[in-house]
């Protein structure tokens, strides 16, 4: 998978798991979620990503052979069917390697590779990797987040964590950053991190942005997560306008008409 922008990028999610924040389990059987994956490939999806463990606050832990048997014959059954790249997101370095050999072509870690093996597996596996920030384990990461400067801190972190896969052998043309909205973060530390996403573009990489229908967008409009939209397309929006390569949605033809406007601005295309 190349990593090289000629525009955003639209990210479709696809959670396998009975425990999603957003859709509840809904794409749980694999018939339903292969349904869902051709809509959001006919819809404009240019990476499907895959999660079989749910990183929601309070979610509860999956083993590796669960989460391998619920991911690998998914992303098997998606690449035989549909021209698009997946994505797994996993820290799991047993998915990982099962994911790539069934046909996925990044890996997407809410740890950024602190998982014991995973730095290796990456390393090996030679696909891209996007490393996201969290402050936290997500059963615990809300109950009180903490930041000196969120931007400073997590810009520090991304720093870090680049700089350690360096060294390991994963080259800066594999790597994409999250700042990771959610993951360890009160609404003002969300709203911060909005404000300033374009601070990010300062590490040269790729920028992958993942707010649809989170809590902070709840939060401000007092809105279940299925009557999100809106919000969601607000924040994607002030994403793309600061540098966003990369948007984690759930809604993907709403998301890649807001991409197609806001690209027409800015490259002044019309």
């Amino acid at each position: 998978m190349s990593l090289e922008f000629d525009r955003p990028l639209v990210m479709g999610i696809l959670n396998v798991t009975p425990d999603s924040f957003s859709d509840g389990g809904r794409f749980y059987a694999s018939d339903k979620a292969l349904h869902h994956v051709e809509k959001m490939v006919s819809d404009g999806a240019d990476i499907i990503d895959i999660g079989g463990e749910s990183t929601r606050p309070g979610a509860q832990p999956v083993g590796e052979q669960q989460e391998i048997e619920r991911v690998a014959p998914l992303v098997e059954a998606i690449s035989a069917r549909f021209d698009v790249e997946i994505s797994v997101d996993t820290s799991k370095p047993g998915v990982m390697k099962s994911a790539v050999a069934a046909g996925a072509a990044m890996i997407n870690d809410v740890r950024a590779l602190r998982e014991q093996g995973a730095l290796e597996a990456v390393a090996q596996l030679a696909v891209p990797v996007c490393l996201m920030h969290m402050q936290g384990e997500p059963r615990t990461m809300q109950a009180n987040p903490v930041y000196a400067d969120v931007v400073k801190d997590v810009l520090g972190f991304l720093s870090e964590r680049i700089k350690v896969c360096e060294e390991a052998g994963i080259h800066r043309d594999r790597l994409v950053i999250d700042p990771g909205f959610g993951f360890g973060k009160s609404l003002s530390h969300n709203l911060t991190l909005l404000r300033e996403l374009s601070h990010f573009k300062s590490l040269g990489l790729p920028l992958l942005v993942g707010i649809s229908r989170k809590s902070m967008i709840g939060t401000i409009l007092d809105k279940p997560v299925n009557e999100r939209l809106y919000g969601s397309l607000a924040a994607a929006s002030l994403a793309l306008w600061q540098g966003a390569n990369i948007l984690r949605v759930h809604d993907v033809a709403a998301t890649v008409d807001v991409m197609k406007i806001c690209q027409a601005v800015m490259q002044e295309s019309y």
